[in-house]
């Protein structure tokens, strides 16, 4: 296997003691001290983080302190925001630099009810609800830091937006998928990562073979900073071996040799799915469900599907194996029936 290219690490050698040291320095991102040594699963996992990092924001001390613009500025620096999801960091991004674009200038404290009733009823329902929950997180980070007194999103309910249920593939579509998609391309890597590990697209993106150790591949989770051990599963391991490249850092690369972002490779997955002709509601998240289900079939239980798609209550996993359980319960039960009845 050749050796992982490794970008903006700078090494440094304490005079005194000296240790060894690794720093993270990027122009206009954050410095970041990396723990233990290069390639170990601390330092990996770490140069992972500071890779995802947001840029530090320009002019940031120019701004007018009270303003909506500063606030914003300090909300992105905050825990508050530092503790969501990458995913939602982005989509919460992208709300607030369109609310600061328009509102940049004005007084954070003078921010009326009235005015955010009026804009979430210009906005359709999911539209709407995004936007409010953006917001509301940062009218919190405005109280608990002073700037404001009284959240004014305290009064108002959050809009109600049906949400979309993802389904499970059908055996069919998987079988049309993989027919369309041989062992060696890209869209059988990405249907594999997300079929034999049960993770979201966002944490399927981030793989690499330095996630790969003694049989199991690690996984820590960017929505719930859950830490898993996943058996790697003999198909995977071929088809990681067929497709995935050893010089990057992980196993799905743009055609300009980058990792994909969360929304590019949704937007890539679902064109690999058009191209085997898969109806549009086939999504990678389905993906997640089907390998629950599956497990189901299998026999597993609540708790061992859990350990492995890292739910932290077994409310959708059951879910997930309802369907399943539901099926087999009737079969006993149609089972002890016949075996009771004289006619049989």
């Amino acid at each position: 296997m050749s050796r992982i290219k490794l970008r903006y690490i700078k090494a440094w050698v304490d005079k005194k003691t000296g240790k060894a040291y690794w720093r993270f320095r990027r122009r206009g991102y954050k410095e970041v001290t990396l723990p233990s040594i290069p390639g170990s699963a601390e330092f990996m996992a770490a140069y992972q983080e500071a890779l995802g990092q947001s840029p530090i924001e320009i002019g940031a001390k120019l701004t007018r302190v009270g303003s909506i613009n500063a606030t914003i500025v300090g909300y992105y620096q905050s825990l508050a925001f530092r503790e969501l999801a990458s995913g939602t960091q982005q989509a919460r991004r992208a709300i607030l630099e369109r609310f600061r674009l328009e509102h940049g200038n004005r007084s954070i404290a003078d921010m009326p009810s009235k005015f955010i009733s009026l804009t979430l009823n210009k906005l359709r329902p999911q539209a709407a609800r995004n936007w409010f929950k953006a917001i509301r997180h940062l009218m919190q980070y405005a109280v608990s830091v002073e700037l404001v007194r009284i959240d004014p999103t305290r009064d108002i309910k959050a809009p109600k937006a049906s949400s979309k249920e993802h389904r499970p593939w059908t055996d069919a579509e998987i079988v049309a998928y993989e027919a369309k998609h041989p062992i060696g391309s890209k869209a059988r890597l990405a249907f594999a990562l997300g079929y034999y590990t049960a993770q979201r697209r966002s944490d399927a993106v981030r793989m690499g073979r330095q996630h790969i150790s003694n049989g199991y591949i690690q996984v820590r989770q960017d929505k719930t900073k859950a830490v898993l051990d996943i058996p790697l599963h003999p198909r995977l391991r071929i088809i990681i071996d067929a497709a995935a490249s050893d010089d990057h850092l992980t196993f799905l690369i743009t055609r300009t040799g980058k990792s994909y972002g969360v929304s590019d490779f949704s937007h890539q997955f679902q064109k690999w799915c058009r191209d085997a002709g898969l109806p549009a509601d086939c999504h990678f998240h389905g993906l997640r469900y089907s390998a629950a289900k599956t497990l189901a079939e299998a026999g597993c239980s609540t708790h061992q599907i859990a350990s492995i798609t890292g739910h932290k209550t077994l409310g959708m996993v059951q879910k997930y194996s309802k369907g399943v359980e539901q099926r087999r319960l009737a079969t006993e039960a149609m089972t002890k029936l016949l075996a009771n009845d004289p006619a049989t």
